[in-house]
């Protein structure tokens, strides 16, 4: 008798999120074919270790991972060692910088400590591309490129631009899908995961099996995840990220920052809640029966929680509450005297100057940048958005919570 859930409520699971599956019949069949012969289906994702760090987007896919391990498949998690000399060339306007081995070996280790906060340890299996490209040779390097030609390879959107706008194209860039597609003909995978962007790779792979005689694999793609601007791809690089070691506190913060429209999107990607369930916190959103304030801190608390247990998502929670909702300080704060004299306004005006304060408390850097950000309402001060130059001093107190995006520090006036 098989082990493996009816295939509809394996697809319930499976399907939470997927923007799009190549093709959906095939994965059906797939699983009908596992549940009859008790062989678990073979899933990979791979990651390129170019950064030290993964944030939140990074999880969209391991999180995919964790549901086939769930329900009883074997999941790898490929670290692309091999592939990151390369340098992956989606989304990107000009050739990588290459990264040393020793780079790629140290980012790869602090990969697979923070990859085990979400799938099983014992049950994963932990593969490194350098295992079967490191070996492959001219012969067989030249063999695997003869099955796709430069026109093929410019079809694919970031190269197509690049060439359009007259922009360079290194030669080794076109290596990078040939070797992602082998990468599942050596582990003669059944699924693959990876982002939307990524589907000119992951169709590679599907060719290359038919090549060397394997079912070619299905596709499983997940929507890119917005970054807390609820703009742009969440990426460190343009500060929009939550990484998923920053402190407890940190990252209960920047997720209450999000717009209540990405609020589901997070639900949905970042969370094990069935669809249903995330469309029954919207209905309820929508009727009034929840405050969605109440439902973001839910958000918060259940990815926070994931991460650094019960009881820090607990602490970040109630913190949280005493510095916006209370208005009190957190006690883990640093607080800087500052001289009354140092920030004040125009003589007599009783007045306080924003910009000088963010820089006496060091976070502004500079005039330049207090004023941008002053502008851009991104400073509170005792929890009220800032939306000008200067406070009237009177009212205010001696000690000011002082908070510019997801810093904040304690003002002591003297």
């Amino acid at each position: 008798m098989s082990t493996f859930l009816p295939v509809d409520e394996q697809l319930d699971l499976l399907q939470k999120g997927a923007a799009e599956i190549i093709r959906l019949s095939d994965l059906r069949e797939r699983l009908e074919e596992s549940r009859k012969t008790g062989r678990p289906l073979r899933i990979k994702a791979g990651f390129d270790p170019t950064a030290p760090d993964l944030h939140l987007g990074h999880t969209v896919l391991m999180r995919k991972l964790r549901h086939f391990q769930q329900l009883g498949h074997t999941v790898i998690f490929l670290v692309g060692d091999f592939t990151s000399l390369i340098g992956d060339p989606t989304g990107r306007n000009v050739t990588r910088k290459p990264l040393t081995r020793e780079q790629i070996d140290a980012n790869a280790e602090t990969y697979k400590q923070q990859v085990f906060k979400i799938l099983d340890e014992k049950v994963t299996e932990v593969r490194y591309n350098s295992e079967w490209l490191d070996k492959l040779g001219y012969e067989q390097t030249i063999r695997l490129t003869a099955h796709f030609t430069v026109s093929q390879m410019l079809e694919r959107d970031d190269f197509h631009k690049r060439y359009q706008a007259e922009q360079p194209i290194s030669l080794h860039e076109f290596l990078y899908p040939v070797m992602q597609g082998y990468d599942s003909v050596a582990l003669e995978c059944d699924v693959e995961l990876g982002g939307t962007d990524q589907k000119f790779n992951l169709l590679c792979g599907r060719e290359l099996q038919r090549h060397y005689g394997q079912k070619p694999q299905i596709v499983l793609m997940t929507p890119i995840l917005e970054g807390l601007d609820g703009v742009q791809k969440m990426s460190k690089s343009l500060n929009n990220a939550i990484g998923i070691n920053e402190p407890p506190q940190e990252m209960y913060g920047k997720l209450m920052s999000i717009s209540d429209e990405l609020m589901w999107k997070y639900f949905l990607l970042l969370t094990d809640l069935r669809g249903s369930e995330v469309e029954e916190l919207k209905a309820d959103a929508a009727a009034g029966r929840q405050h969605p304030m109440e439902i973001k801190k839910r958000l918060a608390l259940t990815i926070v929680a994931g991460f650094h247990g019960e009881a820090a998502a607990r602490s970040a929670d109630e913190n949280w509450a005493r510095m916006f909702q209370q208005k009190e300080t957190a006690e883990n704060l640093e607080e800087v005297a500052v001289p009354y004299a140092d920030v004040a306004g125009p003589e007599g005006s009783h007045q306080i100057r924003v910009p000088k304060l963010l820089v006496k408390l060091g976070l502004a850097a500079s005039g330049a940048e207090a004023n941008r950000k002053v502008g851009e309402k991104a400073v509170r001060i005792e929890g009220d958005v800032v939306e000008s130059m200067m406070i009237s001093a009177p009212a205010l107190p001696a000690r000011l919570v002082v908070r510019l995006g997801k810093r904040a520090k304690v003002a002591v006036l003297a």
